[in-house]
Formats: C-alpha cells, structure tokens, sequence
C-alpha cells in the first residue's frame, strides 16, 4: 500500500464522519424546531421592537367591542397588535394607533409585519397599512368585532392592496 492510498482513506473517513455530524446536527435542529408546538400564535408572533410591551387593559369599557386573538380568550379593546395567520403567526398587525373606535367599527393605521420565514426571504418585512375592524358580535367574554379589513399604503405581503380577515 502507498501513501496515496492511505492519504485517499483517510480523506474518506474524513468525509464520513463530517457527513454524519451534519446530517446528525440537522435532524436534531428538526426535532428542537418542532418540539415548541404548544406555543399559542402570539408566543411565536415576529419578536420586534414593535411587537414588543404592547398589552391594553383587555378589558372591554363602555360596551366596546374587542378583539379576540385567534379568535379565543377575552376580547380586548383597541389592541395594538392583532395576529392575522393564526397558523403560523407570520403576519401580524402591530404599532397600531386607532383613529376612531366604536361600537359597530375602528380605523386605525399601523404596520402589518411578515416574518422572514412567512414571506419566503431572509429578512422580516415591515408594510404601512391601515386597518378597519367591523362585525361586532357578542361572544363568551363580551363582544368583539369579527372582521378585519387591512389597506396597504403601498407593496403588500400577498400581492392585493386590500386583505379580509376573519377574527371570530
């Protein structure tokens, strides 16, 4: 046997075992990323400076409709986020400030915010919309509006200047 062919195996058993070390490193990051699946959709919502200390009171005033996260728990009166894709919290409302808020609807302005892995890029995308919350019924807890109407100021996420969403 000769050096080359020595030198050829240990470049084998290199590549071997550099090979099991990543396939193993990936199956463990597989496992770790979807061992989380308790979180609730705000949990896993885009971790932002404007995402961030943004809970009201929650509770309804003056018979005002709330809004219900996903559709469960106790509405909450001019939310200042709202999570639009309850499946995988991708798309979220957030920083909004209401301009009128009422009995049968609220508009409001503030920013829809796309995760990185949500929009299918490397960076997490920020778009200025405005909001209309409407459909107010009651439901356990109080009442809340049903519907959300998002208006984009300019480029959209999903390509369409005006998005409905379903809040009950």
């Amino acid at each position: 046997m000769t050096d080359r062919d020595g030198a050829r195996r240990m470049r084998g058993r290199i590549a071997l075992v550099a090979f099991v070390v990543v396939t193993a490193l990936a199956a463990g990051g597989v496992w770790f990323g979807q061992s989380g699946g308790h979180a609730t959709a705000v949990d896993v919502a885009p971790k932002t400076s404007a995402v961030q200390d943004v809970k009201s009171s929650g509770k309804p005033s003056d018979g005002l409709p709330g809004v219900r996260d996903c559709g469960s728990g106790e509405p909450e009166v001019k939310p200042r986020v709202i999570t639009l894709t309850c499946a995988d919290a991708g798309m979220v409302a957030t920083a909004i400030t209401w301009e009128k808020y009422g009995a049968r609807s609220a508009e409001g302005r503030g920013v829809v915010q796309v995760e990185k892995t949500a929009a299918g890029g490397g960076a997490d995308s920020v778009f200025p919309a405005t909001f209309r919350l409407y459909g107010a019924e009651p439901v356990e807890g109080g009442r809340a509006f049903t519907g959300l109407e998002v208006t984009y100021d300019g480029s959209t996420p999903l390509g369409d200047t005006t998005e409905m969403y379903n809040l009950a």
